[in-house]
């Protein structure tokens, strides 16, 4: 963008609201500004929203709740109560058996909305290969997770978040799991869901493979969730997290701010969270930012702490840099 255009844009977003804003940055087909941020974190930016919201995934608490400390039930009210955070992704593993229980279900959606807690989206896992290479199998591997579009949807949610798990050749791998996806999201097109896949291990795990398989699968319901840790392809080979971040963004409804241990300034030691944030912003996403920590040291409610005490950090900087330049 040439300084007048950056002159008008400067203006306009001055004097508009944040609809037009949004409306004007498609129509001229403008994403980045003067800042180097998108339209849309402009637009959040001069109409006070945040950049980003902050939610916790379920998974962040595992070990409580796997020795019972903490029970599923009560990970709403922990989650706002202990953390001040009001939105949760749930893990399908820690109420398996409830998928299709109306009544816990209904205690789920009772206790997050007594304490404010918006419900955002399932992880599945254990269901089968979407992509399998049998074509029954794979089928097969669908319709296990069709009760959990129902739950989610009951819930309230956005998104269930699935893996893309297969076997073959890239190009075969890619072609499978574009396969049952597109049935799966077909699916959850109907409840007005969408169908997410995290980079989780295997060739999901390669940026360029996992917005490859998007494409083929071209459904606006069908997305990603980027984990700015989930890079291990097996084998000892790694796929570098930043690269990775930056090809699933595109097609992101989901983001999951992987955490393991933290310097003593509070920095997570493995990911440069402001530069990830930055891949994030640029892209134009505005949703939730998922913590989920995983490490062993410090203990999960502490990590949970940093995590978002790193994010708070990042967002207050960027925010003023966008203010800043704008």
């Amino acid at each position: 963008m040439n300084q007048q255009d950056q002159v008008v844009a400067q203006d306009f977003l001055r004097s508009s609201s944040r609809r037009d804003i949004l409306k004007w940055g498609v129509a001229t087909g403008i994403g980045a500004m003067c800042s180097g941020f998108p339209t849309l974190a402009l637009a959040d930016s001069c109409c006070a929203g945040p950049l980003f919201k902050i939610s916790l995934a379920q998974w962040s608490l595992h070990r409580a709740l796997n020795d019972g400390k903490l029970d599923n039930l009560d990970f709403a009210a922990k989650t706002r109560n202990d953390f001040g955070i009001d939105a949760v992704e749930y893990v399908n593993g820690f109420f398996k058996d409830k998928a299709e229980d109306e009544k816990y279900l209904q205690q789920m959606k009772k206790r997050a909305a007594d304490v404010g807690v918006r419900n955002l989206l399932i992880m599945i896992d254990g269901e089968g290969r979407l992509g399998d290479p049998e074509q029954t199998t794979r089928t097969q591997a669908v319709h296990k997770h069709h009760r959990w579009v129902s739950a989610a949807k009951f819930l309230g949610c956005h998104s269930i978040r699935v893996n893309a798990a297969s076997s073959g050749t890239y190009d075969e791998q890619m072609k499978l799991a574009a396969d049952g996806l597109r049935q799966l999201t077909e699916y959850a097109a109907k409840h007005e869901l969408n169908v997410i896949v995290e980079n989780h291990g295997g060739l999901s795990s390669n940026g360029a493979w996992l917005a490859g398989v998007m494409k083929l699968v071209d459904h606006p319901r069908c997305g990603t969730l980027p984990d700015f840790g989930n890079f291990h392809m097996g084998q000892g080979k790694w796929y570098d997290r930043y690269q990775g971040v930056q090809e699933m963004m595109p097609f992101a409804k989901a983001v999951s701010a992987k955490s393991h241990e933290f310097d003593e300034a509070g920095n997570e030691t493995g990911t440069d969270f402001l530069r990830m944030m930055k891949i994030v912003l640029a892209a134009g996403y505005q949703g939730y930012v998922g913590i989920e920590y995983e490490g062993k040291n410090p203990d999960e409610d502490r990590g949970i702490r940093l995590t978002k005490a790193l994010l708070e950090k990042v967002r207050t900087k960027l925010t003023k840099k966008v203010n800043t330049e704008s």
